[in-house]
């Protein structure tokens, strides 16, 4: 293979495959580099099956929901067909193919294998050092972070990758971790009858949303059985038939099988960074608002810290890629960055919560509306829990952030996306015609408790 290109993709999940791509179609010439599978975390073990699995699940809980409002309705869960679609229609049985031939037939040049940066402009893979003309995109992602408990590295523990590829489901399962990933699979693990424990060393799951939102889906967990144990810190880990873990309150919980849940971490450590002048101890690649981490080297996607999102990558990725053609256009701004939590309910967020707000010293006013009490929520009936909150701004009267939880409050979300990202006027918002009923009625709502 020609050991020179114009520019050395480094990493090609989502964010690294969109750049690749696109400059090889504009006419560069292009090496994509990858270790593991071209797409990454989001298509074969991430967001596309686990929503597969969580559509699955809501199917479950609908029909269950029929009792006392359309006739009778019992479901019967069977992981089989779930399984076979993840394994037959999302991976393809964990196989890149699909994204090699798509890269490559752009125009793109691939090469399997890890990359490690060998100072400005080189890239080591296997021995062989490639050179880029032009420069280095880093988008190697990141990777499950398990706490340094004591036995935890020595038990067959899942992440998520282990659970989406399982073809079967277990009696019982320990999720440590209760942020968005585990508590996402959690319920729709435990609607398919697996027993599941969340434990939680923060004193509520979803410690990073807005403390409405970690009540409202810890009530609704509960309410279908799932225990929920909160300011709990896992201090050992054991397996032998079964998995154990002892908390710091003195519990030892077990279960079949353990999913470690508790974050993510820049895949930086066998890197290089250090030969382009960037801090090995650092925990991302700190770049400027074009992407830029050094000359002639960007970096997009998780490992620049700005949120594991697959939506984040995509951004990224388009701003890098303006940047090397030379072309015009907006400059990265993280203020209003969206994020779901596919639980049932949703929880939708975007821009600052309440605390974060009052952090940054603003003058901090919050608008509340419980979904059950607005017109379409009243009218939806059984699983409707949700809340709409609004956090504002008062010097400058407009939105830094709100939160849609509630039945497709993913979805409701992109008008308050829209509010937050193009700061309208709050006096703009009031002024607007919600069409009813909708769910998203229920941000008028909430701007009536916000007050005037």
């Amino acid at each position: 293979m020609n050991t020179q290109a114009d520019i050395i993709v480094l990493g090609l999940g989502v964010g690294g495959e969109e750049v690749a791509g696109k400059l090889a179609e504009a006419g560069l010439d292009v090496l994509g580099i990858e270790g593991e599978l071209v797409g990454g975390e989001c298509p074969y073990w991430g967001c596309i099956p686990s929503k597969m699995a969580i559509r699955a699940a809501n199917l479950l809980a609908e029909t269950n929901r029929v009792d006392g409002t359309a006739g009778r309705g019992h479901a019967i869960g069977d992981y089989a067909p779930v399984a076979k679609r993840i394994r037959d229609e999302a991976t393809t049985s964990w196989d890149d193919t699909i994204a090699v031939d798509r890269l490559t037939g752009k125009g793109g040049r691939f090469l399997r294998g890890w990359g490690t940066l060998d100072g400005p402009n080189r890239v080591i893979v296997d021995g062989t050092t490639y050179t880029a003309r032009r420069g280095v995109v880093v988008a190697c992602g990141s990777a499950p972070a398990a706490p340094p408990i004591p036995g935890l590295a020595d038990t067959p523990y899942w992440t998520n990758r282990q659970i989406l590829e399982a073809a079967e489901l277990p009696d019982s399962l320990l999720v440590l971790g209760g942020g968005a990933i585990g508590v996402e699979l959690a319920q729709a693990w435990a609607r398919f009858g697996v027993a599941i424990t969340i434990v939680e060393a923060a004193d509520r799951i979803l410690p990073l949303e807005e403390p409405e939102s970690s009540a409202l889906v810890r009530e609704v967990l509960t309410s279908e059985g799932i225990q929920v144990v909160t300011s709990a810190k896992a201090t050992k880990v054991s397996h032998a038939d079964a998995f154990a873990v002892t908390t710091d309150d003195g519990r030892t919980l077990t279960a079949q099988r353990l999913l470690v849940s508790t974050g993510r971490r820049a895949r930086l450590g066998n890197l290089g960074i250090d030969t382009v002048g960037i801090d090995p101890k650092a925990p991302a690649i700190a770049v400027d608002e074009h992407m830029r981490a050094a000359d002639n080297l960007w970096a997009v996607g998780d490992i620049t810290g700005h949120g594991a999102f697959t939506h984040m990558a995509m951004y990224q990725a388009g701003i890098a890629i303006r940047d090397i053609l030379g072309a015009e256009g907006f400059a990265a701004d993280y203020r209003a960055v969206p994020r779901v939590t596919f639980t049932d309910p949703e929880v939708g967020a975007v821009g600052l919560t309440e605390s974060q707000a009052r952090a940054e010293g603003l003058s901090v006013a919050c608008g509340l509306a419980r979904v059950p009490s607005t017109a379409r929520g009243w009218i939806h009936g059984p699983g409707n829990a949700g809340v709409i909150k609004l956090v504002a701004d008062t010097d400058r009267g407009v939105l830094v952030g709100a939160t849609s939880a509630g039945p497709w409050g993913g979805e409701v979300l992109s008008a308050l996306s829209l509010a937050v990202h193009a700061e309208i006027p709050v006096s703009k918002l009031r002024q607007m015609i919600y069409a009813y009923p909708t769910f998203h009625r229920g941000i008028e709502d909430a701007l009536r408790d916000l007050g005037q």
